[in-house]
């Protein structure tokens, strides 16, 4: 073996310490002190998600709470995103097996009757042999390194990713689960309705037999109710499809979930937004892509240690002999080890261009990260100045409600007493019911949006969350 051989090894590994490529720091992105919309409201009831409980208890409902606990066993978007992470982790082990040299042995059993070096006989024998090769890619720019940093970055993005799946999941079976809900509760206002309409079918066709009265009255009646009846069956049918939505999302076939009905809360809380530098940390999807543009920075390094020469030290050891018992004696081998060079002398400008590609992905990521950061803040602010309207709305909408349930019943009174007309009482029953359903409207649109808000928020995530710990250094 050549005496320089060993500093020549040495040297390389010391090489390995250092890496080609721009470290990576996160791009600045503008954030303001605080929230514009959430500027000078308190909202009427704020609430505040425990710490040890998850985001949707603070609703304080079991039938949610329960179908929200199958969103992680079951949901199929859930279980690809945790596929994807497991495939990333398995990345980040396969490209840190560069870090090691490759071992590999032949081994042979050969019948000749040749002569050999033992005997000059040409009778036939066997001769046995093993070959060790060892051969190691030494990290001498740190294009391994990078690869490795850009696997775990992309891992953690891909944890993210499953974060902000299942966060999804959960945000969206609330929300259908509200608007089933008001469904229900929809049906409910329906069927008060249909009560009082048959109510003023029964006057309207008694009136007629006193002779008060023309049929008018009586056909204005039965279409009112029928028109009623018909709206009431037709909410079955969105009721129908938010149970199928709420099936999938928990991993069933829609046949086998039912909900039976059940109660809208009037409790809508509101959770503190906090300062918006706080989003960063809390929205798994900012997380995810801030991981992805690490590792596209990573990449920039792997691109150009194309242009430096990449060393490798190899070595076999040959053992032959014609007996086993013979084939690890001295002098039955024959050894060989040593470094080697290697550099791309022309390859059409394919590195240059590998290497602007890369600077431009990591560019790209930079600009979806600021994105999704501009995006988020949007998102909140969105459903804080929709939440202090909705709230203002149905405190008018409330009064307006009230004072149709008066109206109604003051004309129901004149119409017995013959008074006024059927078509004034028609008018004040199907104010008042829209004046319900408006409101209804309002609360379940207030449910959705305080369920947006949280998860805008994060529903109380944090990237602390992320794997730390493998930050894919190379052994000692």
């Amino acid at each position: 073996m050549n005496p320089g051989t060993p500093r020549v090894a040495l040297l390389a590994l010391a090489l390995s310490a250092c890496a080609v490529g721009p470290n990576y720091h996160r791009p600045a992105t503008p954030v303001a002190d605080a929230f514009k919309e959430n500027k000078g409201w308190t909202p009427a009831t704020p609430g505040q998600v425990p710490t040890d409980q998850p985001w949707w208890s603070i609703y304080n409902d079991p039938v949610l709470d329960g179908l929200e606990k199958q969103v992680v066993v079951s949901n199929q978007t859930l279980k690809a995103a945790e596929a994807a992470y497991r495939a990333a982790q398995a990345a980040v082990g396969v490209d840190r097996g560069s870090y090691f040299p490759d071992i590999t042995a032949t081994g042979a059993a050969t019948r000749t009757n040749q002569a050999s070096a033992t005997s000059n006989s040409g009778a036939p024998h066997t001769i046995f042999s093993v070959q060790p090769q060892l051969s190691w890619s030494i990290d001498v720019w740190g294009r391994i390194r990078r690869t490795v940093e850009s696997d775990v970055s992309k891992a953690q993005a891909n944890a993210a990713d499953v974060a902000a799946a299942l966060l999804s999941a959960q945000v969206t079976l609330a929300e259908d689960y509200f608007q089933l809900r008001a469904a229900d509760e929809q049906r409910r206002l329906y069927k008060t309705s249909i009560a009082a309409f048959q109510t003023s079918l029964t006057i309207s066709q008694n009136r007629v037999k006193a002779g008060v009265t023309t049929l008018a009255d009586v056909y204005s009646a039965e279409t009112e109710l029928e028109s009623t009846q018909a709206l009431d069956i037709s909410v079955l049918l969105t009721r129908a499809k938010l149970e199928h939505a709420i099936a999938v999302l928990v991993g069933k076939n829609p046949e086998d979930l039912g909900i039976d009905d059940g109660p809208l809360t009037t409790t809508i809380p509101v959770v503190p937004p906090g300062v918006p530098s706080e989003l960063l940390q809390r929205r798994p999807d900012i997380s995810a892509s801030e991981r992805s543009m690490a590792s596209a920075n990573a990449l920039i390094g792997v691109a150009e240690s194309a242009w430096f020469p990449s060393v490798s030290l190899s070595g076999s050891v040959d053992f032959a002999s014609q007996t086993l018992g013979g084939l690890f004696q001295a002098g039955t081998a024959v050894w060989s080890v040593g470094p080697s060079l290697a550099q791309t002398v022309f390859n059409g400008g394919a590195t240059l261009y590998q290497t602007r590609e890369a600077r431009a992905n990591y560019e790209q990521t930079v600009a979806t990260y600021r994105g999704t950061v501009l995006t988020a803040f949007q998102q909140v602010e969105d459903d804080l100045s929709g939440l202090r309207v909705l709230e203002q709305q149905q405190t008018l909408q409330q009064t307006a409600v009230l004072n149709a349930r008066r109206s109604e019943a003051l004309t129901l009174n004149q119409y017995k007493q013959g008074i006024t007309d059927y078509a004034t009482l028609l008018v004040a029953q199907t104010t008042r019911l829209a004046a319900e359903i408006a409101l209804l409207s309002i609360q379940s649109q207030r449910l959705v949006t305080s369920v947006d808000l949280i998860g805008s928020l994060g529903g109380g995530w944090s990237a602390a969350r992320l794997e730390q710990r493998d930050r894919g250094v190379p052994p000692n």
